[in-house]
């Protein structure tokens, strides 16, 4: 497989979406030969579809359509060198992959044909077991319906353990414990900001562009900070490095 799992699609002195992942992200089209990718842009509520592919086309170097414009967007799949699947809200993302019939068609295409998937925030959380660690509001009616699952634990992007004065509501670290506390067989990884996990064969490495750690939860464990992938061994079927 070749998974980007990226916490956020750019950073405040970005001026390209994935900036901080370009580096990457390049090589391994470089030596895949890959010239085009499938947009996925459900999650987008206040913004254009085709806006978002152009900067993407313009930032990544490689041509990049919407998969809305596809008459048979499973096909579209299956056609795809690449497949890019955007931030926005992780319900409605969710949810239109269940409506437009693309699970099973995107679990083939990166797990069978090995093509390329690369999901940033609510991408990034469609791309595990399911979405219950999501940020966002259910802005539709929508049931906890089962993701993608490529990867097998659940994470939480936009990952912030910052204190803000004044608010008394939980904080973050607070409503993961939660998650953890109902479900204490299941695991949270938490990205920061300008952070990813890339799987690429059977591999499983860790980058941040502000060379920050990622946060490992787990119910009655004490949650720590870890730069590498080896906390995740236990927990993912991949070699953690």
């Amino acid at each position: 497989m070749e998974l980007f799992l990226l916490s956020n699609g750019k950073l405040s002195n970005d001026s390209q979406p994935l900036g901080y992942a370009h580096e990457q992200i390049k090589a391994m089209f470089k030596a895949r030969n890959i010239d085009s990718a499938v947009l996925i842009p459900y999650a987008l509520v206040r913004s254009d579809y085709d806006e978002r592919a152009g900067e993407l086309a313009h930032a990544l170097g490689i041509k990049v359509g919407s998969i809305h414009h596809a008459g048979d967007p499973a096909d579209a799949i299956a056609q795809a060198q690449c497949i890019l699947v955007s931030g926005g809200n992780t319900w409605m993302l969710n949810q239109m992959l269940h409506e437009k019939g693309l699970i099973v068609p995107i679990q083939r295409a990166v797990r069978e044909r090995e093509i390329p998937y690369i999901g940033w925030s609510a991408g990034c959380n469609v791309a595990t077991p399911s979405i219950r660690t999501t940020n966002d509001m259910p802005v539709r009616n929508s049931v906890v319906l089962p993701a993608l699952g490529l990867f097998p634990v659940q994470i939480n992007p936009h990952y912030i353990d910052a204190h803000i004065s004044g608010h008394m509501g939980e904080t973050r670290d607070e409503r993961i414990a939660e998650f953890c506390a109902v479900n204490p067989s299941e695991s949270v990884v938490a990205l920061r900001e300008g952070s990813l996990l890339h799987i690429s064969g059977n591999d499983l490495r860790y980058f941040s562009a502000k060379n920050e750690g990622f946060k490992v939860f787990r119910h009655a464990h004490e949650t720590q900070e870890y730069y590498d992938t080896q906390a995740l061994s236990s927990l993912v079927p991949f070699n953690c490095l």
